[in-house]
């Protein structure tokens, strides 16, 4: 809620009278008041709206306050809001059944309108309070999530490489009389590739942590968008050609205002993505076409199709498969790809389906 924003409280009350006198109440005591003189009038307001407190009688007729909190409650967008009762009623067991059913507090009629002020005051601060420490312990989540992604692929996915290129390279150099020439170039050819893959995933790593630390800054301007895509499938070349993949560019929007940068990251992460999950003899295209006031890019192969689409973006999960052959991935360029894009004030999404291919979808916004 934005801070100059007056809270909303839904008064639900089948009494005329009190609906106005509490109406007039809170409007005097900084709050707007919204009311609805029965309970299915009560449901149907929030299905639209979601009120910062409802101050709820329990006697009305069809449905009482009893069933209508009930009903609250179990709806996960109006379980969280503050319920308090109100009734002429104060027997013990009925206060009881009102806080067993969600209810943070009771007023009795007649009302001390001070009292009920107060109460209202408490409990919309309390949420206030809630609701910001729910936002910094989901913070510390994302900390605690990306903490662990940025160990874990130094531990694992930077480290592995280099295990590999040491080992070979200690192999061409003790033993190089011992081996052929086919050898030779195997291995060197192997060393390029995996020095190649390490390099691109270091850099999106160092990219990833300054975007984190709120180092990388958005720079955006107007920029030919063909020839960063061209510029991408050329580097793509030789990895696409080694599996027999076609890479195609239809490019019909051509002009982008976007971080030039952040933008030639995410395009490159996502052709090599298809390249590496495209079997031999597939196919990667990209395209651009302007929609309204955006520039829709979109990417996709025949490649073998994504099964937990949900997890892709997610940092706190770790989601990676193995390409079409065998090549590694950290399952960290996808995430860059969200963030940057989203920096970008741009969408980002994906299309798949198992055996057929992935369609990923950037929507950015049109100068």
């Amino acid at each position: 809620m934005n801070k100059n924003q007056k809270p909303l409280i839904l008064i639900v009350d089948d009494n005329t009278h009190n609906l106005q006198v509490l109406g007039s109440v809170l409007k005097k005591n900084n709050y707007s008041p919204a009311l609805a003189q029965n309970g299915a009038g009560a449901l149907d307001f929030v299905k639209k709206k979601l009120p910062a407190l409802i101050l709820l009688d329990i006697m009305m007729p069809e449905m009482d306050g009893f069933a209508v909190c009930k009903k609250l409650k179990q709806e996960t967008a109006t379980k969280e809001i503050p319920v308090i009762f109100l009734s002429a009623r104060s027997e013990k067991e009925d206060i009881i059944k009102g806080l067993e059913l969600g209810a943070v507090d009771y007023v009795s009629k007649p009302f001390n309108l001070k009292e009920l002020i107060a109460r209202v005051q408490t409990h919309i601060e309390l949420k206030t309070a809630k609701e910001a420490l729910n936002q910094k312990i989901e913070e510390l989540k994302q900390a605690n999530a990306s903490k662990d992604k940025f160990f874990s692929i130094i531990a694992h996915d930077l480290i592995n490489p280099f295990n590999s290129l040491i080992g070979l390279l200690e192999l061409l150099a003790h033993q190089n009389e011992q081996l052929s020439e086919e050898d030779k170039d195997k291995f060197i050819q192997i060393i390029l590739n995996s020095s190649k893959k390490s390099y691109d995933l270091l850099k999106n790593l160092l990219e990833w942590s300054r975007a984190q630390t709120g180092r990388i800054k958005v720079n955006p301007v107007t920029f030919n968008l063909k020839e960063m895509i061209d510029r991408n499938i050329e580097l793509l070349e030789h990895q696409a050609s080694a599996k027999n993949i076609n890479l195609f560019s239809y490019i019909e929007a051509n002009s982008v205002f976007a971080d030039e940068q952040m933008l030639d990251t995410v395009i490159r992460n996502l052709l090599s993505n298809a390249v590496k999950f495209t079997p031999i003899n597939g196919k990667v295209s990209i395209l651009s076409k302007k929609r309204g006031n955006e520039v829709e890019i979109s990417i996709s192969d025949t490649g073998v199709g994504i099964e937990d689409i949900d997890k892709l973006f997610r940092i706190d999960v770790t989601y990676t498969t193995e390409g079409t052959e065998k090549e590694k991935g950290s399952g960290l360029g996808l995430i860059l790809c969200k963030e940057f894009v989203e920096k970008n004030r741009g969408s980002i999404w994906v299309e798949s389906e198992k055996g057929k291919g992935s369609i990923f979808h950037i929507n950015l916004p049109f100068l």
